[in-house]
């Protein structure tokens, strides 16, 4: 029997056969909310595409029916993932990670441009977006460099790092430019490096010093269309009829809902296709004008489930690497979420951020499910590295 040791994350020897182990502690309670979320998300996107759509159901051009597709495939594949040792994707992390790098290099040579961004590449029917598995490359790195240094981030040297880890991502996404996507990847290191103890001094120093920044950023960094939905956040009345006319669509279907909704289907602002990408952006918008307060309500319990579930995941892993994985995980959804969220109500500006597991998008659920994966992993297999 061949086994496989991890010196850099604990010294323990883990056997192959260990890989089978562990189905008695699969979190069935993070996998229903996913799937929970992802219902409701079909229902929303069949609905927000009646008004465009007119072919049969049960065919793969019906945005519902791919996301289905999108949603068997992303299942499948955090079984697989889940039977993995997570401590192999972190030994492979440096590959994982400069595979991500090329992949977004390539994306600026050879990308597809929607919505301003070029973020895709497009391979007939099916468009592939690699910032989405770049971050869970990332998380992982920077689970396995504070790992290797104790899983403290203390130490100016180290949190220093572990920033030239993450600058690389967050400037080739953010030149897409994809600035919804460069704070999530903002998000996920702070997440980490919080739980790694950094020092609260350093960290003030750091955001004094992009506080300083921001006047350039603003000047030399963010597109024109970025400023235009910056200023349609402030007063969308300024253009309603153009920049801010999706913005005010989306808080008129938001509001009009009310209490209970309109019913499934029966939106105005969504079947008159006066709420424009009703599928993606404003997929929340779209159920708060059917489904009401009360459906809103039911879909933030189902993210705080599942981001509970994740934060367990944390709390289990038997190790530092296992730990730092999960928390960036749950970073990842949870501000997803917030940013997606936000640009619904006017708290954000428009950023193409989609809601975990509920807007259509291929990319975002599969990888979104991979994730998941490695938390299953993670749980699976906490008892075994608490050992010793």
């Amino acid at each position: 029997m061949s086994s496989i040791t991890y010196g850099g994350y604990g010294g323990r020897v883990r056997t192959s056969s260990g890989v089978w182990r562990g189905w008695d502690r699969f979190d069935y309670i993070m996998v229903f909310a996913a799937i929970a979320l992802v219902i409701y998300g079909l229902l929303l996107i069949y609905s927000g595409s009646l008004p465009w759509y007119e072919g049969p159901v049960a065919s793969l051009n019906n945005p519902a029916a791919k996301q289905a597709v999108f949603a068997a495939v992303g299942v499948v594949a955090m079984l697989i993932v889940s039977k993995i040792d997570y401590h192999h994707f972190i030994h492979y992390s440096w590959a994982l990670y400069l595979m991500g790098i090329v992949s977004l290099l390539a994306i600026l040579a050879f990308g597809s441009t929607e919505g301003g961004a070029k973020s895709w590449f497009t391979f007939g029917p099916v468009q592939v977006q690699p910032s989405e598995f770049a971050k869970i490359a990332t998380i992982l790195l920077l689970a396995r460099f504070f790992s290797e240094h104790g899983g403290d981030a203390r130490e100016l040297k180290a949190l220093l790092l572990s920033l030239a880890i993450m600058v690389p991502v967050v400037g080739l996404v953010f030149i897409q430019p994809d600035l919804g996507t460069s704070l999530v990847f903002g998000a996920i290191w702070l997440g980490v490096v919080i739980v790694a103890g950094v020092s609260r001094g350093h960290l003030l120093v750091m955001g004094a010093i992009v506080l300083a920044l921001l006047p350039f950023i603003w000047t030399f960094g963010i597109a024109d269309y970025q400023v235009q939905r910056i200023s349609v956040l402030v007063d969308p009345n300024r253009d309603p009829l153009d920049t801010g006319f999706t913005t005010l669509q989306g808080e008129i279907a938001l509001g009009s809902g009310q209490v209970f909704g309109k019913g499934f289907t029966q939106g105005d602002q969504t079947q008159l296709e006066y709420l424009r990408v009703a599928t993606r952006d404003f997929i929340f918008s779209l159920m708060g004008e059917e489904f009401g307060f009360v459906g809103a309500m039911v879909m933030f319990g189902l993210f705080i489930l599942l981001l509970m579930r994740g934060i367990r995941a944390a709390q289990l892993a038997g190790d530092t690497a296992g730990q730092l994985v999960a928390v960036g995980i749950v970073m990842l959804i949870l501000m997803q979420t917030f940013i997606n969220i936000a640009v619904n109500v006017r708290l954000f500006p428009v950023t193409g951020i989609p809601l975990p597991f509920v807007s259509q998008g291929g990319s975002s659920l599969v990888s979104l499910f991979v994730s998941l994966g490695i938390l299953q992993s993670i749980v699976m297999r906490h008892r075994a590295y608490r050992q010793t």
